[in-house]
């Protein structure tokens, strides 16, 4: 059976989603996709923090807030949270891609307290798009793993209507579904996470009308391992460019690598690695958040091992 008589049976959710499409510009064209070198910045964040339980912070999502709301902190919002027990969603702002970024001094904005009551061992990789019909900013993040949920906020900084979206029980065989992103893109929200089937950690997607409800998950991944000589792929983004969709995710070798799915996320063309550890990433680069300021190409990404990253900053080069 091919993926797109296999999309037809995707199970139907009910509650939220999210946008800001990362497009790569103009920077030199040096890896597969035209994807062009990242080179080492500096690290986004500066130590010591107000808000660090655990020492640890991952998955960064860079938004510009200039364009978007009156009042803001700076013309850069950069989302992030401890992986370890219990995480929290953070944010710090920035004049500039180039860094570094001043922490809110009221992190987390979400914790692990549920409303209403309830908690869950952690709350993390948090995601924030802009939806420009309500004029909200969504955010989404995971907590537990089986669990990605949603939020909206007009300031970017104060968010509410939490609401899970996404569980395990709408992808039979899925025993985590964190690590998701969510982008406008052709009239609609599309959702890229992480989905572990047997035992592994693979791509998958859905799609929603609005970014908030009436979601529908695929039933088959989007993006498989084995192709890349791996056994687990996490932290996928979606890249548009040269009139095609790719999405771009890290491996187990601690390499990030970029597959192109089309625009009708019906194909899986794996490409290659777009960008390898260099001396300050100590052996791991992971979860790209893509930006451009000035004409400038940026990427935010995870360094470091996994229960010790760092969030850092690479420019084109």
């Amino acid at each position: 059976m091919d993926r797109r008589s296999l999309l037809r049976g995707a199970a139907v959710v009910g509650a939220a989603g999210v946008s800001g499409l990362a497009i790569p510009g103009t920077a030199r064209a040096a890896g597969p996709a035209g994807m062009p070198t990242y080179r080492y910045l500096r690290d986004a964040l500066t130590l010591p923090l107000r808000y660090n339980p655990t020492g640890e912070f991952i998955f960064p999502c860079i938004r510009g807030v200039y364009d978007k709301i009156s009042g803001a902190r700076g013309r850069y919002y950069l989302y992030y949270a401890p992986h370890e027990k219990p995480g929290g969603i953070c944010v710090a702002w920035a004049n500039s891609l180039d860094g570094p970024f001043t922490e809110h001094p009221g992190n987390p904005i979400i914790d692990n307290v549920l409303p209403g009551g309830g908690t869950v061992s952690h709350v993390s990789s948090p995601h924030v798009t802009w939806e420009p019909a309500t004029r909200q900013f969504l955010l989404y993040w995971h907590g537990e793993n089986t669990t990605t949920r949603v939020a909206r906020s007009s300031d970017g900084l104060t968010f509410r209507d939490e609401t899970p979206i996404l569980s395990t029980r709408l992808v039979p065989g899925l025993t985590e579904t964190s690590y998701a992103r969510v982008f406008a893109h052709s009239g609609r929200y599309v959702m890229v996470y992480m989905g572990v089937l047997s035992g592994k950690r693979r791509i998958y997607h859905g799609w929603s009308p609005n970014g908030w409800d009436q979601w529908q998950f695929a039933q088959v991944p989007l993006v498989n391992p084995e192709p890349d000589g791996l056994t687990d792929i996490s932290g996928p983004s979606l890249v548009v460019r040269n009139n095609t969709t790719y999405v771009a995710y890290h491996g187990n070798d601690g390499k990030m690598r970029i597959t192109e799915v089309g625009n009708a996320f019906d194909r899986e063309n794996h490409l290659g690695v777009f960008h390898s550890p260099a001396a300050p990433d100590n052996g791991r680069t992971a979860a790209p958040s893509f930006g451009t300021d000035g004409g400038v190409e940026y990427m935010f990404y995870e360094a470091g091992p996994r229960l010790n990253a760092r969030i850092c900053i690479a420019r084109a080069v």
